[in-house]
């Protein structure tokens, strides 16, 4: 077994490379089922967050995921190949153990990446593309991060994204309560940012989605309302503050309606929070005078504050999950032991069945139980013994010598 856990993150890549590699929810099923199909991969789990895409994989040849993930996003490898990390056997179960439990978040003790992994797991399920190993990888994972959890305080005083777009509008706008906030999409971090919008009062609350009924829902929980996608240009002009995180491959707020935007309000300011991966709004609205856009990398500083808690909590986290990598190691080499441990006991099994056999016909033949037993036995161990008294017999030198220690050791021989 060969584990592997290769892709992009925060650390490696900019958001423009990673908006290119990362997968919509709806296709990653289809995606896992084409990687494990025409590809040298047993088993695959793919994680496509804002912060990262990964793969991790029970393979022998990494390579050959990586050419998948460029080939499947039409990029060139050498596009992306600088920004990849391919980890191996332990340091992707540390990787593995270190993301579930928020120690490679953008935000160091984050909570969400675990239900994010979790998510990911259930997709692999359904494809049929977790197997024996991956499946022991993820539930030590979990397992894992709920310790450091629950040990440490690795959560404690971290502030998340949606709670870094309110402080940041508060830097830009004092008090929000005037202000009217419009939401783009329904998903689980405009949930969050919502929530956190909401605890301020703005004086309204809109929520934009493909389908109404979603965006009804979140609003009314909210004492907002909601609009269609498609009234987006004709109301975009309403809005102080535009915070935007949807699954579309492609901008769906661009330039010229941001332009139009601007111009009804007179160059009142806008700000824009864009947390989509790929992004949202397209980059020109950035060049605006009189909008104020960030993206998910350019809230890293604010995220960072409270920083020296979560890092004293970190050292305990790191301290767990090596021991706990240990572990998951000695279970990983003790599963590579089992088709030799299985031939062994095969062969000696057949010795036995034909020894068995010699010595019911001799009592079948009336021969004396007694002798027959005696026969039974000096045969077995004669054949058992066989094998490594002849490699001792013929092994010289050095080799002898480590041979003679390692069957002591095997036969526990004081």
């Amino acid at each position: 077994m060969h584990l592997f856990a290769l892709g992009v993150n925060h650390t490696t890549a900019p958001l423009s490379i990673r908006e290119h590699v990362a997968f919509q929810s709806e296709s990653l099923g289809q995606a896992l089922r084409d990687l494990v199909a025409h590809h040298p991969v047993k088993e695959a789990a793919i994680l496509s967050t804002c912060n990262r895409t990964e793969l991790y994989c029970n393979t022998d040849q990494p390579q050959a995921a990586l050419d998948w993930l460029a080939q499947y996003h039409r990029l060139q490898l050498s596009s992306i190949q600088p920004y990849t990390y391919a980890l191996n056997n332990n340091e992707a179960v540390k990787h593995a153990f270190r993301v579930a439990s928020g120690l490679d978040s953008m935000v160091l003790g984050e909570p969400q990446i675990l239900g994010q992994m979790k998510q990911a797991v259930k997709v692999a399920e359904h494809a049929g593309t977790l197997g024996t190993l991956l499946h022991k990888l993820f539930q030590n994972t979990f397992a894992v991060a709920k310790e450091v959890r629950t040990t440490t305080d690795i959560g404690a005083s971290s502030v998340s994204m949606a709670a870094a777009s309110v402080k940041l509008a508060q830097r830009i706008f004092g008090d929000l309560k005037p202000l009217k906030v419009l939401f783009i999409g329904a998903g689980e971090m405009i949930e969050l940012c919502a929530e956190h919008f909401a605890a301020q009062q703005p004086a309204i609350i809109t929520v934009a989605n493909r389908t109404l009924e979603r965006g009804v829902a979140l609003a009314s929980r909210l004492g907002g309302n909601a609009i269609m996608l498609a009234e987006l240009p004709e109301h975009l002009h309403q809005f102080d503050i535009v915070i935007t995180c949807t699954a579309s491959q492609l901008p769906i707020v661009g330039l010229g309606m941001v332009e139009r935007a601007i111009k009804t309000r007179k160059h009142k300011p806008i700000f824009m929070v864009d947390l989509a991966v790929p992004r949202d709004v397209e980059l020109e609205v950035a060049d605006l005078d009189d909008v104020f856009l960030y993206s998910v990398d350019d809230l890293a500083e604010i995220v960072q504050e409270g920083m020296g808690n979560r890092q004293l909590a970190a050292v305990e986290a790191e301290i767990i999950i090596d021991v706990r990598v240990g572990h998951f190691m000695h279970w990983l080499q003790s599963r590579e032991t089992v088709p030799t441990i299985r031939a062994l006991r095969d062969q000696a099994e057949r010795t036995r069945r034909h020894e068995m056999e010699k010595a019911l016909k001799l009592l079948s033949r009336g021969e004396d139980p007694q002798q027959v037993l005696e026969q039974l036995g000096h045969a077995l161990t004669n054949k058992f013994l066989h094998a490594p008294s002849h490699a001792l017999n013929t092994t010289t030198g050095d080799d002898r010598a480590a041979l003679e220690a390692l069957m002591r050791q095997l036969y526990q021989i004081l």
